[in-house]
């Protein structure tokens, strides 16, 4: 089969970029989302560094995983099966799903709230408190440009000062845990954390009568081999206001989180899908699923600090037209993914900052706020920024309005005025908006 040839730039598009430094590589392409045409190419299968329009993968593997609006983290206590309903038990444990919301005492996601669960279904006395740190390969997360380890059990006040190390996260963790059971009236004998109990599922051992015929398993599980019951559980919000609070501002830090997030997740058996490495095959997995040609991308972290991670335009719009067709909303819907764009319910169009409406880049506006001033476009992407690096993808509604998806990734060298590139993108926006 012959594929049909992409069109390069129109006359509009390279007056944009001229003046450009000629040591910067450019590399673009444009879809027309209502007929999936391309409307221009340059050099789109050029692997570049993206930097933090990295966070578009990030984002798109967070809705996908958490099922969009209706998605959402848990946290739990347990106790040892056989003393479920007692007063007294051997221990609390904390187990998680990677939730970067939770709290010490804030709201019914919290630590205080977990423990106020504990104390009305009877619990008084626990001999310690512990950690489970389920799938996730905390340490190994360090390992990205970002430094820090992502642990499974984290809180939402670390952002301000993260811990240093798994230890440290975790002595943190277990101090406030044990303050707030003990604000709730349940006895902690020891300050010391102990280790968790892994969950494992029991196998009965296999039966046969005495004729050496295979009988049903014994449906009894010994009660040392019971899994621990929980006595209070916590969820979050949706998913959704993180993701905004992360994309919008290009948060290093929620980045990373959310990709650790992933890595919590169960139900997959690919060796090391808990460690940094496993959680990167497991996007690259759920973009292959989702048709995106990953022809030349490499995944080195969640933000995009990493000068590592590459990306293609032709792999970056292929995605944010997925995302486009197959929207998230907050609510079921019968419209289709046009209209659901043009009011603004696709969360994930919504996550990415808003061109042009001023404030601070906390706001609406995020990194884009004081772009395309006075323009009037609606212009909803993604930007990336490192030295020498600069690079703009998302959508923008043309005169005619066409909504087209557009990415353009420019590398040069470090000392590369970046306002230049900046205004290149700009220019660039503005001629695919005057169609």
């Amino acid at each position: 089969m012959v594929l049909p040839r992409e069109p390069g730039l129109t006359p509009q598009l390279r007056a944009a970029l001229r003046g450009l430094p000629g040591d910067v590589t450019t590399a673009l392409l444009v879809r027309d989302l209502g007929t999936g045409e391309v409307t221009a190419a340059l050099s789109p299968d050029t692997p570049l560094i993206p930097a933090s329009t990295t966070k578009l993968v990030t984002g798109a593997a967070t809705l996908i995983a958490r099922q969009g609006a209706s998605g959402w983290w848990s946290t739990e206590l347990t106790v040892p099966a056989a003393q479920e309903g007692q007063a007294r038990v051997n221990a609390l444990t904390l187990r998680g799903s990677g939730d970067p919301t939770l709290s010490v005492s804030e709201g019914a996601n919290s630590l205080r709230a977990l423990a106020a669960q504990a104390y009305a279904r009877g619990v008084r006395r626990a001999g310690e408190v512990r950690l489970d740190p389920g799938r996730v390969d905390a340490a190994s997360f360090a390992a990205t440009e970002y430094g820090l380890p992502m642990p499974a059990l984290r809180l939402s006040g670390w952002e301000a000062r993260p811990p240093g190390s798994v230890a440290e996260a975790q002595r943190r963790l277990g101090a406030a845990l044990i303050g707030e059971l003990r604000r709730a009236g349940i006895r902690v004998d020891r300050d010391a954390l102990g280790t968790a109990v892994p969950r494992r599922p029991y196998v009965p051992a296999p039966r046969q009568d005495a004729q050496g015929r295979r009988l049903d398993p014994d449906p009894v599980i010994p009660a040392a081999r019971r899994p621990e019951s929980g006595v209070a559980s916590v969820r979050s919000g949706p998913v959704t206001p993180f993701l905004n609070s992360t994309l919008r501002p290009s948060d290093n830090a929620r980045a990373e989180s959310l990709l650790a997030a992933l890595a919590a997740l169960p139900g997959e058996d690919d060796a090391g899908s808990g460690t940094l490495a496993g959680t990167l095959n497991r996007e690259r997995a759920a973009l292959r699923r989702l048709g995106v040609d990953l022809s030349g991308v490499v995944l080195a972290d969640g933000s995009g600090l990493s000068r590592s991670d590459r990306q293609t335009p032709r792999a970056l719009v292929g995605l944010l037209k997925v995302m486009y067709d197959l929207p998230y909303t907050a609510a079921p819907t019968t419209d289709t993914p046009a209209q659901v764009y043009a009011t603004r319910r696709n969360l994930f169009a919504e996550a990415l900052p808003q061109a042009g409406v001023g404030g601070s880049k906390e706001g609406r506006g995020g990194t884009l706020a004081a772009r395309l001033t006075g323009s009037g476009l609606d212009v909803r992407a993604k930007t990336g920024t490192l030295p020498g690096v600069s690079a703009l993808a998302g959508y923008v509604t043309a005169r005619s309005g066409r909504t087209l998806a557009f990415a353009v990734l420019m590398n040069g060298p470090e000392s590369t005025p970046l306002l230049e590139l900046r205004a290149a993108q700009d220019r660039l926006v503005r001629a695919l908006a005057a169609d």
